[in-house]
């Protein structure tokens, strides 16, 4: 069976996560044509696959977290992957900490943020860029699930610098990030708390002097936009 694995290999499978795949559709396509200009072949389960399972488990449904675990690794395995890359922190987080948790040593499947997989690529050798190289300032927003929770703090910057924007800190940043207000089941309870703490960030972000507010999680995205007036808020995807 080992043997067939080497000479069959496997899959890669891109998971674009609930909120990408149903709310901002358009970070989705961006990312797929980022991953096809950079040679990145991968599969996709939109049909198939199932919510990671990532607000079960925060809202303390472990048993109901554990079943959505089980049928996702096994429909991952019905179509041998062996990596998942996901432009959803949470999803990240979940897949790569909280279903090893649960799976045990059965869980056997390698996960990649996709700034992850975007940066590794730009510095291989063989990487071509295929974009147009910018030349703007910049500020960071590091998503908390991202950041704090899986340490990946430096692959996004490396990305947005191989693409020429010069980036301008916020004085909270990395492990001492500000939270952009709307994980947490905060902007679903309590909207207002959370529409202030995405205005306070924004004010932050403003000090910088930059123009532009970037960030790696869809969910940062859609909740530090629709706080933004003086400022543009955009995706990682969108700097291509």
């Amino acid at each position: 069976m080992k043997i067939f694995e080497k000479i069959l290999g496997g899959n890669t499978l891109y998971y674009p996560g609930c909120l990408t795949k149903f709310v901002a559709k358009d970070l989705k396509e961006k990312y797929e044509k980022i991953l096809r200009n950079l040679g990145i072949d991968f599969i996709k389960l939109e049909e198939l696959e199932l919510c990671c399972g990532s607000p079960a488990l925060k809202a303390g449904y472990k048993e109901d977290f554990k079943n959505l675990a089980e049928k996702n690794f096994k429909i991952f395995k019905d179509h041998s992957v062996k990596k998942i890359i996901t432009n959803c922190p949470a999803c990240f987080m979940i897949f790569k900490k909280y279903y090893k948790e649960v799976l045990g040593n059965k869980w056997d499947i390698e996960v990649e943020h996709i700034s992850e997989t975007i940066n590794l690529k730009f510095k291989s050798q063989n990487a071509k860029l295929k974009f147009k190289i910018q030349n703007e300032k910049v500020t960071f927003h590091d998503p908390c699930h991202l950041g704090r929770q899986m340490g990946v703090y430096e692959e996004p910057r490396e990305v947005i610098k191989k693409l020429g924007y010069e980036i301008s800190e916020m004085e909270l940043n990395r492990n001492e990030s500000f939270c952009c207000g709307g994980g947490g089941g905060v902007k679903s309870n309590e909207p207002e708390l959370a529409n202030k703490i995405a205005k306070d960030r924004i004010e932050q972000a403003k000090k910088t002097g930059a123009k532009i507010l970037v960030t790696a999680c869809p969910l940062c995205y859609l909740h530090l936009k629709e706080n933004a007036k003086e400022l543009e808020v955009k995706e990682l995807s969108e700097l291509f």
